[in-house]
């Protein structure tokens, strides 16, 4: 009889030690949860902020190495969904950065969480770019008027005319080698679309609104004119040097896409079709999301290539940190720029 009471306790002390390794984790993870609201709401007291959302380690070195970030001293830092959010000053702003990632899913969802977890004044948007512009250069940095995304199309079949609800149309055939006189081609056309923009601002809840261009915030743009002569780097180092001074623009076009552009056809269709002047991966993520939420935005980019239209390889291994260091610059002479104290409200 004892050892069959011993059997049966067997299955018991195996379910309790199972048990106990699904528990404490949960556990775990509510004291976690516990401890990160209560330094937000520490956190958030001492705002509001500005935040600053730059996209990969080069963007992020030149940021920080360049400019004197005070973080801090009870808060320096939050980590959240794997990100470390930098809580801190520059020039006396009150600041929250972080480092999203690559790509516009990141960005949307980095730039949504900074809105929804801290108290925020508005978003500036910083990182590095591909020059789509002939009239700009390398190391040069572009504060956009406004920014479309570029990658939200409708692949086509090759037997479709052309129509509907399409803001453009690239059409492969144009490009056939060596003729390109519109030859059909198997990978036929892509029609681009509109983004529709759920915001604050539309009356109607729960009715977006067909949008090709995300225009960032006006007040923020007229401010940033007062930069545009500000001094830009022109050389990476002692023997490698850009031939011609960068310069700060402020009111072009942008367009982002989950695509690294470096062709030259692709560029110039870019160009001639929706006039922008620099292509990226986040920057209209951001801003879509800084719209939506009625939230300030400005985007500033340097750029770091030429997007396909130079010959060998692609300058964003050269001129890449210098276009992130021109950038940097650029954001720490904005900051200085924002009023001490405004109102959120006068800026929507």
């Amino acid at each position: 009889m004892a050892s069959l009471d011993h059997t049966l306790c067997l299955p018991l002390l195996f379910i309790l030690i199972i048990s106990t390794v699904h528990v404490l984790p949960a556990s775990a993870t509510r004291s976690h949860k516990l401890k990160n609201a209560i330094t937000i709401r520490e956190v958030n007291r001492r705002g509001p902020y500005i935040g600053l959302v730059t996209v990969f380690e080069t963007e992020e070195n030149a940021f920080l190495g360049s400019v004197d970030f005070r973080p801090d001293p009870a808060h320096p830092f939050l980590d959240l969904s794997g990100r470390r959010f930098r809580i801190g000053k520059i020039h006396g702003k009150k600041v929250v950065y972080v480092r999203c990632g690559i790509g516009m899913v990141n960005a949307a969802a980095a730039t949504q969480q900074m809105i929804d977890v801290f108290n925020m004044k508005g978003i500036v948007h910083f990182g590095i770019a591909g020059n789509i512009n002939n009239s700009m250069s390398i190391g040069d940095v572009s504060i956009p008027k406004q920014i479309t995304n570029a990658g939200l199309w409708d692949w086509l079949n090759p037997d479709k005319a052309e129509g509907g609800d399409y803001a453009a149309y690239l059409d492969f055939g144009k490009y056939t080698v060596p003729q390109g006189d519109g030859s059909d081609s198997m990978l036929g056309s892509i029609g681009y679309s509109y983004e529709e923009l759920y915001s604050v601002s539309i009356g109607h809840k729960n009715s977006p609104k067909k949008v090709f261009w995300i225009n960032t915030t006006q007040e923020w743009l007229q401010l940033a004119a007062g930069l545009e002569k500000m001094e830009l780097l022109q050389c990476v180092n002692a023997t490698l040097c850009l031939p011609e001074k960068p310069k700060l623009v402020v009111g072009l076009k942008a367009a982002t896409a989950n695509t690294f552009v470096d062709n030259a056809a692709y560029r110039d269709f870019l160009y001639d079709t929706f006039g922008v002047s620099s292509s990226d991966m986040e920057s209209s993520a951001v801003a879509m999301t800084c719209v939506s939420n009625g939230y300030p935005v400005i985007v500033i980019r340097g750029l770091s290539d030429l997007a396909g239209a130079q010959t060998g390889d692609n300058a964003v291994r050269k001129f890449g940190s210098l276009a992130a260091t021109n950038t940097a610059r650029a954001v720490l002479e904005f900051i200085k720029k924002l009023p001490p104290n405004y109102n959120l409200n006068s800026y929507m």
